[in-house]
């Protein structure tokens, strides 16, 4: 560790230590440590096909089997994905108090893998772990699914009413969800420390939390590897490795 790290990451301490309440905020790149890559990176399986927009999943029932395909074949690929030292680090800072939940824009369910209850997540852009209902909303397994596309070879229909299942995650064009929105407004309007990890902070809506925290007076942290559109705001920017700057918060 550099000694500047060193010194950003007391600095951090202090910030935390002096903080009535923590906001944390974190991205993709939290879980690139666990062996998940970015949406965005050029050798990423999501960037090697064009993404299914939610019209299309709707109105096609090929494109619904074809989403199920490549759902399945990427869980596959990084099944054995475990929380990392970042996600460690965040699950201490919820245990301590003084961080009431994380607002992420992952959906690989880390957190909550991390130790997190579901309340303490507010997930924007969903959760990949199960599916849901888009009509009645009503949660399926995924292991449940997956056998039913193979021993049918088409994806099945909701077990309560008949609906279209769908990853409960938010697919391109579909409307962000109401109730995480509202929650992650709700801390970043009430937390005096907002901390970001691991995001580029360029994905609306979601990206104008932190922003909305600095100017309701919250102080602003970003700790990412690469630079953001907001440091130059920020009152603390780290660039480093995730893992590395939250391992001193792990308990």
């Amino acid at each position: 560790m550099t000694e500047s790290l060193a010194e950003s990451i007391a600095t951090l301490q202090d910030l935390i230590q002096d903080a009535r309440i923590v906001a944390g905020f974190t991205g993709a790149g939290i879980s690139t440590e666990s062996g998940i890559p970015d949406f965005r990176s050029p050798d990423s399986p999501w960037m090697r096909h064009k993404p299914i927009s939610f019209d299309l999943f709707l109105r096609s029932a090929e494109a619904r089997l074809e989403a199920w395909r490549r759902k399945f074949a990427m869980d596959d690929l990084y099944r054995g994905a475990r929380p990392s030292m970042g996600h460690l680090g965040f699950a201490s800072l919820v245990a301590s108090g003084r961080m009431p939940a994380v607002i992420t824009q992952n959906i690989d369910g880390l957190h909550q893998a991390s130790g997190l209850g579901e309340d303490q997540v507010i997930e924007l852009h969903g959760n990949g772990t199960y599916a849901k209902c888009l009509s009645c909303g009503r949660r399926h397994e995924l292991d449940w699914v997956r056998r039913c596309i193979d021993a049918d070879g088409e994806p099945p229909g909701c077990r309560i009413c008949g609906g279209i299942l769908k990853s409960a995650t938010i697919s391109f064009g579909q409307t962000m969800p109401e109730g995480p929105m509202r929650q992650a407004q709700r801390l970043a309007a009430s937390c005096d420390l907002f901390l970001v990890a691991g995001s580029s902070l360029v994905v609306y809506p979601a990206a104008a939390f932190p922003a909305f925290a600095k100017e309701n007076g919250a102080r602003l942290v970003i700790v990412n590897r690469e630079p953001t559109p907001l440091d130059e705001a920020a009152d603390l920017v780290i660039h480093g490795e995730i893992g590395s700057v939250f391992s001193v918060f792990v308990s």
